[in-house]
């Protein structure tokens, strides 16, 4: 496949997408043609890398072809629904293997393409599932927090005693990310990955952590005790979510 023509890419975020195919050839050129298209990619030639990828690593979809070495399409996908019910899937499914697209559907995949497919086909199936995806956040410009209001388009915190904080681009990206995904605990690799663009495997960095804390700072949640920006012990940190109106603190530190 060659990326002669690519639609462009209008999604609020970048995407990570990860592809699982053992076919050399079809994952190369899948992967190119995602990487001109602006998609960051991870990629499994068979299935056991397949299978932990799936598991643990931070992507938006996912490409799977159903017969693998290690372990089959089917033994990923259900672990994939399992572990992350609300990631969506294509299947990369042979001409003629019906019964398994069927059975792939069945088993909570999003959309399947047959091979040989062209990158314009595989590249519109990708944008509208990832549009209608329930995981893909929502942009949130600015957001109410106990101490005032974030503009982030602004780049600032206006408190309610009427005084004003600025906030650096990170920062900004920072608080973007975790606010999009209100609610949900994050770990430092997802955050690296999404917010930082840099690979967490290998690598060893506090940034995360001092950007926590002087965000918590600004936002005046650094009493000993963060009632807002929380520490989810195990997992990272998130956003506190919001019942009625009210900041609810759950299994935080």
């Amino acid at each position: 496949m060659r990326p002669s023509e690519t639609p462009s890419n209008l999604l609020a975020y970048m995407s990570t997408l990860l592809v699982i195919e053992d076919d050399n050839a079809i994952r190369c050129g899948v992967v190119d043609a995602l990487k001109f298209a602006s998609y960051e990619v991870l990629e499994a030639g068979e299935g056991r890398l397949g299978m932990e990828l799936a598991q643990t690593a931070t992507f938006d979809l996912l490409l799977l072809d159903l017969v693998l070495p290690n372990h089959s399409g089917f033994e990923i996908l259900r672990a994939l629904r399992e572990h992350r019910p609300g990631t969506p899937v294509i299947i990369l499914s042979a001409r003629g293997e019906e019964a398994d697209r069927v059975k792939g559907l069945k088993l909570g995949a999003d959309d399947y393409v047959v091979k040989p497919f062209s990158v314009r086909e595989l590249l519109a199936r990708v944008e509208a599932v990832l549009r209608r995806s329930p995981e893909r956040p929502k942009r949130v410009q600015t957001f109410a927090f106990p101490a005032g209001v974030a503009d982030l388009a602004r780049l600032e915190l206006r408190y309610a005693d009427g005084t004003r904080a600025e906030l650096s681009e990170r920062e900004s990206e920072l608080l973007q990310y975790l606010a999009a995904h209100r609610g949900r605990a994050l770990s430092r690799e997802e955050l690296l990955r999404r917010v930082w663009r840099i690979e967490p495997r290998h690598t060893e960095t506090r940034t995360v952590d001092m950007h926590i804390a002087n965000l918590r700072a600004k936002l005046r949640d650094d009493g000993g005790n963060p009632h807002f920006l929380l520490t989810v012990r195990g997992k990272g940190y998130m956003l506190a979510a919001v019942e009625n109106n009210e900041i609810r603190n759950s299994k935080s530190e």
